[in-house]
């Protein structure tokens, strides 16, 4: 087209410039000038709230073999697909009572005080070195140890589960490694805590990994690899999402002295105050839908069989839901609950309630305990689309 500059469609892009280092200006281009938007990568993208919200209450999948064009042949690693989050009604409902056990208010009452020792003994480490990297030193080995103790995990190697852990979540991101990679820690994952469950039944306990072994004995049909998987799962994806709260939140704070001040003044604005970095810097930016039937969207209508990526973090500062104060960071924000990063519907995240305890108390302790706390170099961040989060995070005192 002669004498005229032919302008690059506006769609959702990562590897735009300065994305990886803070990608929120992309989500709110995507937002005003294509919410909701078919992806020549052969997905759909949504980022408004309102968009975002219906998509997750719907009835739809979040399995990819039920997307057009899956192969469903293809027999996926064995810790794929019988997990909780990889499965959909009615076998998602029956795995949901039964892990959901370990997070009802009188469970979570009950690991306060855990949570509160481990914390100390962080901080302690932190202020006798003056500082530190506050993802090595608390953020990463808190949920880590809160989760291994709910389970009642005999004596593994725990720096190798560390290690599986986040390799699973790194090699689950598009793009991150090759197949043969994901089944080889898959297969690693699933002997390590193979070899936890057989222990576990001979010695019980009050805990968790007792409770759903209970369960398979009593008739409820979970299979050995569907215990393998919900142990597996639980440590996926309820340890690396709380590692982005605890250090992504307290990064946030950092970056605004006035809110910080306001939450060390006001100490009982800690729950309100963790819903709102849920909100501004979510633990999970994406969530993913295979679409069961079609789903009206603005204009747009996705058809069935179609993957969508909803965009939990460009739905958290939507304009036309939050108000013209969407960006800023307001501790006191009084509807900050109403974000989207658990999720929504049936597959809200059933584990939001620890990581709401564990970053209250982790965070809170470590603002009441450090006046002088302060961000002591730039952030180095983990490199993930949908966990993005600090790998290294280094305070001062």
């Amino acid at each position: 087209m002669s004498g005229a500059t032919r302008r690059t469609p506006v769609m959702f892009n990562p590897l735009s410039d300065g994305f990886m280092e803070d990608p929120h200006p992309h989500y709110a281009e995507i937002r005003r000038h294509a919410p909701v938007h078919a992806h020549p990568g052969g997905f759909w993208v949504v980022s408004r709230y309102k968009d975002v919200e219906a998509l997750l209450r719907a009835d739809h999948s979040v399995d990819k073999r039920n997307a057009r064009g899956a192969d469903d042949a293809r027999r996926p690693p064995r810790l794929k697909g019988l997990a909780l989050i990889d499965q959909d009604p009615p076998h998602h409902t029956r795995l949901r009572r039964l892990v959901s056990q370990a997070f009802t208010p009188r469970a979570m009452s009950g690991i306060e005080p855990v949570v509160r020792d481990l914390v100390d003994k962080a901080l302690d480490g932190l202020d006798s070195a003056g500082g530190g990297d506050l993802v090595e030193a608390l953020a990463f080995p808190l949920p880590f140890a809160v989760i291994t103790r709910i389970l009642g995990m005999p004596p593994v190697d725990t720096v190798r589960l560390r290690e599986l852990t986040s390799l699973l979540i790194r090699l689950g991101e598009p793009g991150a490694g090759a197949e043969a990679d994901v089944e080889a820690a898959d297969a690693e994952m699933v002997d390590l805590v193979s070899d936890a469950i057989s222990r576990k039944r001979r010695d019980r306990a009050d805990d968790l990994l007792t409770a759903l072994i209970d369960a398979e004995d009593d008739g409820d049909r979970l299979s050995h690899d569907e215990l393998v998987a919900q142990v597996a799962m639980i440590y996926v994806a309820g340890y690396e999402t709380t590692v982005n709260l605890i250090s992504g939140g307290t990064l946030a704070l950092l970056r605004h002295p006035d809110q910080l001040g306001l939450l060390r003044a006001t100490p009982g604005l800690g729950r309100n105050a963790v819903e709102e970095l849920l909100r501004y810097e979510p633990p999970v930016h994406l969530a993913r839908r295979v679409t069961l039937h079609a789903q009206l969207l603005g204009d747009h209508e996705i058809p069935a069989g179609s993957v969508v990526l909803a965009s939990l973090a460009g739905a958290n500062r939507d304009e036309e839901f939050w108000g013209p104060d969407a960006g800023r960071l307001r501790l006191d924000r009084e509807n900050a609950r109403r974000h989207v990063s658990f999720g929504g519907g049936a597959h809200y995240c059933v584990g939001g309630a620890l990581a709401r305890i564990q970053a209250r108390i982790a965070i809170g302790e470590l603002v009441r305990r450090f006046p002088g706390l302060e961000q002591a170099e730039e952030v180095r961040w983990n490199g993930l689309l949908s966990l993005r989060g600090p790998a290294r995070l280094a305070v001062r005192f």
